[in-house]
Parts: C-alpha cells; structure tokens; sequence
C-alpha cells in the first residue's frame, strides 16, 4: 500500500469517526441551548462552534506533549452528563456562570491530573469495565429510539418504513463485517450509514434543509455570550460532573487500550486529563461546553480493526473545518434518524461487550465484586430508566440521579472502596 492510498484510507476512515459522533456532539448544544430557549442565531453559533471544538479538543488529545496528550486514537466530544446542570446553572444566574463554572471546572482539572492519575488504582477494572457496560446498554434505548423515528411523541414514530431502513443499515453494517474484505470491512459502519441514507432519500425521507439553512462561513468568537462570571455553587457542580466525566474518559483509555494491547499508565493518563482540562478551558472561553472522550468511537476501533491515530487526526481536521463552514457540516445532519440509530445500535452493543469483556478479568468468586458489579449497574440502568423518580427531591440531587452513568460511576468507585481498598489497606497496616 503506497503513502497516498494510506492517506486516502485514513481520510475514509475519518470521516466515519466522525459521522458516528457527530450526532452525540451536536445533542449537547441543542439540548443545552433549547432548554435555555436561545435564538436560532445562537442555536447556529452553539453548533457550529461546538463541532469546531471538537475537533481541536480531539487534537489536543492525540498530539503528544510533555505536558498534555494521551496518544490514542480517541473522539472527544461534549459531555452528555453535563446537561442538566448546565441547564440549571444558566436557567438560575445566566450564561455567564454557565461558561465561568466550565472555565473553573476546567482549570481544576488541569491542576488535579496528576493526582487523579496516581489514584488509578481506585479505578480498577471491576469500575471501569462497569462504567463502560453501563455507558454501552444506556445508550442502546437512544439508538432504538432512533431507529424508530426519533420522537416517541411524533406521529410517523415506529412507521414500518423506519424500523426497515433501521434494519436495513443493521443488515448491511453487519453483512460487510461477516462477509467483507480489508479495507470494506473497517468502514463497514460508513458504508451502512451512506446506502442507508440513499435508500432513505430514494423514499423521501431525506431533508436538504439544514444544507439551505446553513451559512457559508463561520468564525470562532471568544465570551461570545458576554463575560464568565465565576458563581461558588455552580463552580462545584460542574467540577463535581467534570470528575465523572474523568472516570468515564478513564474506561474509554482502558477500553481503548485494551483494544490496542498498550498499557495506559499514569503518565499517560496524566497527560490525558490535563488535555481534557485544556479542552474544557477552552470550551469556556469560546462559549462551547465540557469534554470527554466519546465511547461510541471505542466501538468504531474494535469494528474497523484499525489501531493507528492517523484516521482520527482526519478526524480532527474534519471536525474544525465543518465548524468553520456550517453549510458542509450540514450534510451530516442529512442522515436519517432510523439509518444513524441502526449504526448506533451496533457501535453502542460493541461499547457493551468492550465494558463486559473488562470485567471478565474481575473474580467472580469474590462475593463482594459481584456485588458492586449488581448494585452499580442496576443503579445505572434503572435510575437512567425511570428519571423521575427523584422528582420530589432537590434541584441539585436531580442532577446527579436523572444520570444513570454518573450513579454508576460514583456506586462503582465507592463500593470498591468500601469492599476492597480499605480492607487491602487496613491488612496492610496491620501487617
């Protein structure tokens, strides 16, 4: 294989990174920016800035430093969990605290990276594997909806004609992985989405008009929204919500180098946490939201059987050239929501069993691993399911239990803690 036919693979490949993640990076700031009932031209700049980011804060994390970068082939997107409170933060004090409690956030992730490296052994397999199950099978739900439709609420919600190109993508993404050679079946997840989209536009179910309504060019603008304002109550908030996402980023490393056969160690994951705090700096400043490593992309590597970081560097650049020209970002939006939750369901189901195969190295004979693995993926699962069940409690305890990976992180590394670490170290004192 000569230079430019590798670079041409890679861009391929690139390119369906980011369709994969595109529509969980642009979920944040239409949620975020709805929730808050911002403008059209403000929904417009949250989105194109927003994907912009992306790209940087993904670029940030492969670009290897003496100060920052982990080096693998990971996506970094916004933070799903960081929904919520930002919704409740700017809905009570505004924007400006909004983006001055991610800016803080941020810079205390930076200044706790490397203790929170040296404590990784608080995050043992037995949490992450959990953590990155929970992650898989919480966001099957988001793919099924998907697949029928979208909006459970809208009329054509389950039309058969959904369930069929859903199906349709499914068949082929899984067809080309089975029966596919070389390079056919690495993209096998593009090649679904792209015949899916086609079959869809033959029937009429493709919209050109988020193309028509875009604009041509897009420029980044600092404190677009107007200066942060740094409010004590939601600083440790989002700081609290930027630690889980710390966990959650740790099981997408570990997952990530399972896959590739490295070991991630402390410098390693020094060096990541301290680029997601960059990246979240940054996503203060220029009015976008926190980052994370983004699971579904873990799935894409173990499909694609690609272990290099070059087709996520085409990534990258993708992603901040679609921010600064909105009109061609646009075309991803053109995918259907049944043909992305096809895809969706198989990269979600290979985010499961990636979690599933690390705690395959747990001992299950040990009663009290079975435990927390039971209470923290039943947590997860169930408090994810039924959102409103702390309807009658706080504000700020409804942030953290309507998030059913947030739960499971923090059931996960307290009852290791409780069950296996203070036991260890107690034995080790006495002895």
């Amino acid at each position: 294989m000569n230079k430019n036919e590798s670079h041409g693979k890679s861009a391929i490949l690139g390119l369906q990174h980011l369709l994969a993640m595109y529509a969980g990076a642009v979920a944040v700031p239409l949620l975020i920016g709805q929730g808050l009932g911002f403008s059209t031209k403000d929904m417009t700049y949250l989105i194109s800035i927003d994907i912009f980011m992306c790209g940087v804060a993904t670029l940030l994390q492969l670009t290897v430093t003496k100060f920052f970068g982990i080096g693998l082939p990971v996506v970094l997107g916004c933070a799903i969990q960081a929904v919520a409170p930002l919704i409740m933060i700017g809905s009570k004090h505004g924007p400006g605290a909004m983006y001055g409690s991610i800016i803080a956030a941020g810079v205390i992730v930076v200044l706790i990276s490397g203790f929170f490296s040296k404590i990784k052994r608080l995050i043992p397999n037995i949490v992450t594997g959990t953590v990155i199950t929970v992650i898989g099978l919480t966001l099957i739900p988001v793919a099924v909806t998907k697949m029928g439709g979208g909006d459970t609420g809208h009329a054509n919600f389950g039309d058969p004609k959904n369930i069929l190109l859903a199906l349709g993508t499914v068949i082929l993404i899984v067809a080309t992985q089975v029966w596919g050679r070389g390079f056919m079946r690495s993209i096998s997840v593009l090649i679904g989405l792209v015949a899916g989209t086609v079959v869809a536009g033959a029937i009429g179910l493709v919209s050109f008009d988020p193309v028509r309504e875009a604009s041509w060019f897009h420029f980044p603008q600092p404190f677009y929204f107007g200066k942060p304002i740094f409010d004590v109550s939601s600083i440790f908030l989002m700081t609290v919500i930027s630690l889980i996402s710390m966990v959650e980023s740790t099981g997408v490393y570990f997952a990530l180098g399972d896959i590739l056969g490295q070991k991630v160690g402390e410098e390693k994951l020094k060096k990541g946490y301290r680029a997601e705090g960059i990246a979240v700096i940054l996503g203060g400043i220029f009015n976008t939201f926190p980052y994370t490593g983004f699971s579904q992309n873990v799935g894409l590597v173990q499909l694609s059987g690609i272990k290099s970081r070059r087709p996520v560097y085409y990534t990258a650049f993708f992603l901040i050239l679609l921010g600064l020209l909105p009109k061609a970002g646009a075309f991803a939006q053109i995918i259907p929501e049944p043909v992305l939750g096809g895809g969706m369901l198989v990269m979600f189901g290979m985010v499961a069993v990636q979690g599933i195969k690390m705690l395959s190295s747990v001992d299950f004979n040990n009663d009290k691993n079975l435990l927390i693995m039971v209470i923290s993926i039943g947590l997860g699962l169930g408090f994810n399911s039924m959102p409103t069940l702390f309807n009658q409690f706080p504000e700020t305890v409804q942030m953290f239990t309507g998030n059913g990976i947030v739960i499971s992180s923090l059931c996960a590394i307290l009852l290791n803690l409780l069950f296996n670490e203070l036991p260890a170290l107690n034995s080790k004192n006495k002895g």
